[in-house]
């Protein structure tokens, strides 16, 4: 049911379905335009707020463990950046990201997102070849739909994760949310 409102409310976003469309043309494995562009949506429309695309970038996240270069990630964001002309793109191999972040290799897309901060956060969307909108959540909607920010279980930095949740201002952006500690 949750899955079903979160992909009728994208297919109304033309911005976003022309994005989604953008990044499939990319043809990457396991790729999904993942975070705070379809968090900061759903939180807007939950809110009453008529759509702000609150989003400080575009986080493009694919799996391919065969080609993990920095260099390839760069080169894809600055097309994506130029055929746009939106600053907002980023653009993450999630088979190195592990590295950055202090993990074990992640194993596929689903795997690395389970080790973002928010649970409501771990959330993406990408069209199939058929046009039609897949998620992926790995901790499912309940906290999205529930405007709930909670640290993801996998997620072992409390510390990095409260400063993250006042940096964003998310409790000041969106009063509805209910921000748990722990």
């Amino acid at each position: 049911m949750l899955e079903e409102r979160l992909k009728s409310w994208i297919r109304e976003h033309q911005p976003l379905m022309a994005d989604l469309q953008r990044v499939r043309e990319l043809d990457l494995p396991q790729c999904y335009i993942a975070a705070g562009y379809i968090r900061n949506y759903a939180w807007d429309i939950l809110h009453g707020y008529d759509r702000s695309d609150r989003h400080s970038d575009i986080d493009v996240v694919f799996f391919d463990p065969d080609d993990a270069s920095e260099d390839r990630d760069e080169h894809l964001e600055r097309r994506l950046k130029e055929e746009t002309l939106n600053p907002k793109w980023s653009v993450k191999n999630q088979a190195r990201m592990h590295i950055k972040n202090g993990d074990g290799p992640y194993q596929s897309t689903a795997d690395a997102m389970s080790m973002w901060p928010e649970t409501a956060t771990a959330i993406g969307a990408r069209l199939n070849p058929a046009g039609g909108i897949e998620l992926i959540c790995p901790y499912g909607l309940e906290d999205l739909f529930g405007l709930r920010v909670r640290r993801s279980p996998a997620f072992l930095k409390r510390e990095y994760y409260l400063e993250r949740v006042l940096r964003k201002e998310w409790a000041s952006q969106w009063p509805l949310l209910t921000i748990f500690e722990d």
